[in-house]
């Protein structure tokens, strides 16, 4: 592990606690405890007073960085050569919105991916200044994504999809992570583009739950991280990482994204998602289309199973909160609530030693078995829906079946405080996970594997 390189600055996470006078570290996503030795002490006093230019305050600052402890702010005034890849089919009217918020001072190769109507998609490069290369049948994404890498020679490539509207200084402020020379891609949030009132209830429910969009919490990205994946609709990559894990994979037409960036950091690249910069991306206009968008995201997953496996889990259990949360479910209460103090108390023998008071042990344990049912029952939407609204019927099923259908679109509701009352954001949320689901079922099937549907036990 190499320091954080000088010039660079950290914040630290939200979710950060420090004991014993800052001799031990809490936080994190998943949460690590972190104990400090005297010099690493003084070293976290220097980061938290501004002053963290020493090595061993960098070597803090870089492992900080990589448990989620912190994040890490680049210097201002970094410089790198940097060439823009539009991949497109069709859509000129959404090109020449892209090439517009892109502006004539970039360097933009725009790969036509077997166009039906080619000589419009000419016509708005001609006008935007931007180079045209045409593949002569449409290869998918990832393959228009590798031709334009191909035909430029910058230290960086930013990857733009047609369908986006960049913000004004959205590149200088993502180079600068390129300064860390770990540092392989970065990211934006993409959010959807603002629909005109009045809204209608697909486009306030798509503006909230787009799939593109990662949220607001930032971090470096890595499977069962808390940025398990970034979508390529907009990213910059370093040609170098990009090289050595061979550009995108052209067999898949859906799923590229997660595939690159995995195999990006399986050779040893950091990828970070940087929310503060946002790129806006248009959504299906229809309730059919983005439906059958998240269906076919769904089909991904069992090609991606293949890949990566033993990455993908859509419900992560643990022994103590989910026996806790079955015990809930069962209408037994009592027995929960013995579960869930037992689970706390085992806590806090462990955590006792390092001054971790009980309160957060219990705080962990409460949370761990909402946690589960939350995504229990994400899970069991998706992939088991027809079972769960069958439940409902019955009297002495359908307290659970309830939760379970019911959970994580409350969570949500809560959370994000969408445009949409509550029983309206429900129904969509549990169409949306249907269909998502259903594209998995067919993936999984296509691929002859069953693993992203089973529960892992950590």
């Amino acid at each position: 592990m190499i320091p954080l390189p000088r010039g660079f600055g950290i914040v630290f996470d939200r979710s950060l606690r420090t004991y014993q006078h800052g001799r031990l570290l809490v936080g994190g996503t998943p949460t690590r405890v972190m104990r400090l030795t005297d010099m690493g002490q003084a070293a976290f006093a220097s980061l938290c007073d501004g002053c963290g230019d020493s090595t061993a305050a960098r070597m803090l600052a870089r492992r900080m960085t990589e448990a989620g402890m912190a994040h890490p702010r680049p210097p201002r005034g970094a410089t790198f050569d940097v060439t823009v890849v539009v991949p497109v089919r069709d859509r000129a009217p959404m090109l020449a919105r892209c090439l517009a918020a892109l502006g004539r001072g970039a360097r933009v190769v725009v790969v036509d991916d077997g166009s039906r109507h080619a000589h419009a998609t000419a016509a708005v490069c001609d006008r935007y200044g931007a180079t045209l290369l045409r593949l002569h049948e449409g290869r998918g994404a990832a393959a228009a994504r590798n031709a334009g890498f191909a035909a430029v020679a910058s230290e960086l490539v930013a990857f733009v999809d047609s369908d986006c509207i960049v913000a004004d200084g959205w590149l200088p402020r993502l180079i600068g992570y390129f300064a860390d020379p770990v540092v392989g891609a970065v990211a934006p949030r993409v959010v959807p583009v603002s629909p005109a009132p009045p809204a209608s209830v697909r486009s306030r429910y798509a503006t909230v739950r787009s799939p593109l969009d990662i949220g607001t919490a930032e971090g470096f990205v890595a499977p069962r991280g808390r940025v398990p994946y970034i979508p390529t609709a907009a990213v910059v990559v370093r040609r170098q990482a990009l090289e050595a894990v061979f550009g995108f994979d052209p067999a898949l037409r859906y799923g590229e994204d997660v595939d690159l960036v995995w195999r990006l950091n399986a050779a040893g690249w950091r990828i970070r998602y940087v929310p503060q910069v946002t790129v806006r991306h248009e959504e299906p206009g229809t309730w059919p289309g983005l439906l059958l968008r998240r269906f076919r995201y769904g089909t991904s997953v069992g090609p991606l199973s293949r890949r990566h496996p033993g990455r993908l889990s859509h419900a992560v259990v643990r022994p103590w909160p989910a026996a806790a949360a079955a015990l809930a479910l069962a209408g037994r209460p009592r027995a929960a609530f013995a579960m869930t103090a037992a689970h706390a108390a085992v806590l806090s023998l462990r955590v006792r030693k390092n001054d971790v008071p009980p309160s957060r042990a219990c705080r962990w344990a409460v949370s761990g078995v909402g946690h589960t049912v939350v995504g229990v029952g994400h899970a069991a939407t998706m992939f088991i829906a027809p079972a769960l609204l069958a439940a409902v019927v019955p009297r002495k099923t359908r307290r659970a079946a309830v939760v379970l259908l019911g959970a994580a679109p409350l969570v949500e509701w809560a959370r994000r405080r969408p445009p949409l009352d509550l029983l309206r954001w429900t129904a969509a949320c549990i169409a949306d996970d249907i269909a998502y689901g259903t594209g998995v079922w067919c993936g999984c099937a296509a691929e002859r594997t069953f693993a992203p549907l089973r529960p892992t036990l950590s």
